[in-house]
Formats: C-alpha cells, structure tokens, sequence
C-alpha cells in the first residue's frame, strides 16, 4: 500500500512538473504572437552610434540599425516603435520586455548567448581604411608612399600594420579624435578606423567627400531577442535570410556604410 502512494505520489510530481515545464516553454514562445496580435513591434536601437544610429537633422532617429528596424517591421505587417538605447542598457530592455528586438550593433558573444538568443547577422561592422574619393587606391600596396592616421594599439592600428607595405607612412595618435582631426585637417591622406567613427567623421565632414577604401577587419552585427523566443528569432532569421539573398541587406550597408554587406555569418 506504501509503495502504491509512494508509486502515485512520484507520477503526480512528474505529471506536475512536465505541467509547469510546458507552461513556461509556451510563454516563452507568446513575443511573436504578440507582436502579431498588437501589430507593433518594439525595437531597441541606437541614437549615438553613427552610422548604424543617430537623431537627423528632423530630430528624428535615422541610421543603418534604424533603417533594418523599419525594414523587419514592414515585412512582419505591423508598426514599429522605435526604443532609443545605449550600450549598457540595450540587453536589460530585452530581458525586462521594453523592446521585442534589438537592433543595435550587437555583437555576438558567449557570455551574451548566456542571456539573450541572436539571429543571424544582418549588417557588417568593420575595421577599414577611408579616404577621399580623388585618392586612388584600390590595394594594400597602393598605400606605400601615403600618410595614415590611426589610433595607437586600437585593433585596426594592429591590423593596418600587418599589411601595410614598408613604405606606408603611419602616423599614430593616442585617441580618436586626435586621429580623426589630423585627417580632416589634412595633415594625412588617409585614415584607417572604426565604420562608426568613420560614419560620424564623414557626417561632420562631407566636404571631404571620404569614402570605404580598404577591409581591415569584419565583426558583423547580430539581432537580439529575449531568451527561448525561438519563433520570433526564427522568423526574423526568415526576413533577413531573404533581404541577403534579394540583395537589400547590401543596398542598406551600401547607403550606410559605403560597401556591401558580404558573406554574413549564419
């Protein structure tokens, strides 16, 4: 008689258990039904981090994270509420549900993967050399005999001596803003540094008719979405899969960025 309570007692705790595990995976699947049942979509983005975010001279958001935001929004059939973030707070508005996605170069990561899910990449953010559209130089090797500045020990100063040729003329300065003011003022031909950087650079600049030289190094942007929403994640990766191939995304990095988006990673 013991062992039969005992028996049925455990069956009950498992039926129990399998209950709530079904309960949670079914609410950790509601974000696109929601969307859907709104038709509105929150999505995080940046307004400081141009070219991928920053307020227009309307004082409205605009930028490449922007533009893909409103682009996920149109092919899913419902609105978009754009939510301003910034680096620290952009993964908390996932996990708190103030944004459904965040589209604001994310980079993917272990510890991130920990707590938020990604979709495939969507946009590069790279590393690159950038300069005036008078200057020919299509190769590693057209730098020799040209001056470049480049911020000191960053990643792309790393990268840039690895394949400069012996006579490019590298100049390095101890910030970015020593480094981007010795390009527009001339004192360099050349300037090798972040897409961001460079995108707020040729904003400020566009007498200076700066334009994508030469790829140093590529870290494509990732989508995040909350923990376990994989129909959400599943259908975003179904939009994004589709503009690579209709070639949008390239058009939307070529506008943003001044180069196709390429082979991004899965």
């Amino acid at each position: 008689m013991k062992s039969s309570k005992r028996l049925a007692s455990v069956i009950t705790l498992a039926f129990a258990a399998t209950a709530v595990l079904g309960a949670a995976g079914a609410h950790a699947q509601t974000a696109l039904d929601d969307i859907m049942k709104a038709k509105e979509i929150k999505i995080a983005i940046p307004t400081d981090f141009p070219p991928y975010g920053m307020v227009g001279t309307d004082l409205k958001p605009q930028g490449l994270d922007v533009e893909m935001a409103g682009y996920i929004a149109q092919k899913l059939g419902v609105k978009v509420e754009l939510v301003p973030v910034t680096s620290a707070n952009r993964i908390a508005y996932l996990q708190t549900k103030k944004a459904d996605l965040v589209i604001s170069t994310l980079g993917k990561n272990p510890d991130r993967e920990k707590v938020i899910d990604f979709t495939i990449a969507y946009s590069p953010f790279f590393q690159a050399v950038f300069g005036p559209k008078s200057l020919n130089v299509k190769s590693f090797a057209d730098l020799s005999g040209k001056t470049i500045s480049v911020t000191r020990a960053a990643l792309e100063d790393q990268e840039l001596t690895k394949v400069a040729p012996a006579g490019a003329d590298i100049k390095r300065f101890e910030d970015n803003n020593t480094t981007v003011s010795a390009y527009t003022a001339g004192q360099v031909q050349l300037i090798a540094t972040g897409a961001s950087v460079a995108g707020n650079m040729m904003a400020k600049n566009p007498q200076l008719n700066t334009e994508y030289k030469l790829l140093l190094s590529d870290s494509p942007n990732f989508i995040g979405v909350a923990k376990g929403e994989d129909k959400l994640r599943m259908k975003v990766n179904e939009v994004i899969a589709e503009a690579k191939k209709n070639g949008d995304l390239d058009k939307i990095a070529i506008k943003w960025l001044g180069r196709p988006a390429g082979n991004l990673p899965q």
